[in-house]
């Protein structure tokens, strides 16, 4: 549970630096794996969810941001957008580092191979190994059309 641990510090050291904005951030941060935590004892797991689990729930929190700040750009509020790219700012210090189209492109060359992916048909099983060791790393809704095109034409 390092992730865990981490945003914990951090809100910790937000508070002491008297950091309102960051803070407000790190708790949102921490309230969302509070949440996933009460919906997994309700599925009957004893203990909190893990670190592949809460990179999701950054994950998922970074594109709702991304969202949003577009949205508020089209509509005039930059100030509003401003706040949702600083809390980006703040989200993505716990995600792992982004791969680089290069190494995307390898570890969907790499998936391929390990599922023994030959036709569309089986994006689903290439696209569960990329999530199951990537999650955070890159953004998958541009990976499945990079998938689609490597089961389409290279299959």
């Amino acid at each position: 549970m390092e992730l865990r641990a981490r945003v914990t510090n951090a809100m910790k050291q937000a508070m002491k630096d008297k950091d309102s904005a960051r803070l407000s951030t790190l708790r949102l941060i921490n309230a969302a794996i509070k949440d996933r935590d009460i919906a997994a004892r309700g599925d009957g797991a004893d203990t909190g969810v893990g670190d592949a689990e809460i990179l999701t729930i950054l994950d998922k929190m970074t594109k709702q941001r991304k969202e949003s700040a577009k949205t508020y750009e089209e509509g005039g509020r930059l100030d509003l957008a401003e706040r949702e790219l600083a809390e980006i700012t703040v989200i993505e210090e716990f995600l792992p580092r982004k791969l680089t189209d290069e190494e995307i492109a390898a570890a969907v060359e790499a998936a391929v191979a390990e599922v023994g992916a030959e036709s569309i048909r089986d994006m689903g099983r290439v696209m569960a190994v990329l999530k199951g060791k990537f999650t955070g790393q890159m953004d998958f809704g541009a990976v499945g059309p990079m998938i689609k095109d490597r089961l389409s034409n290279g299959g």
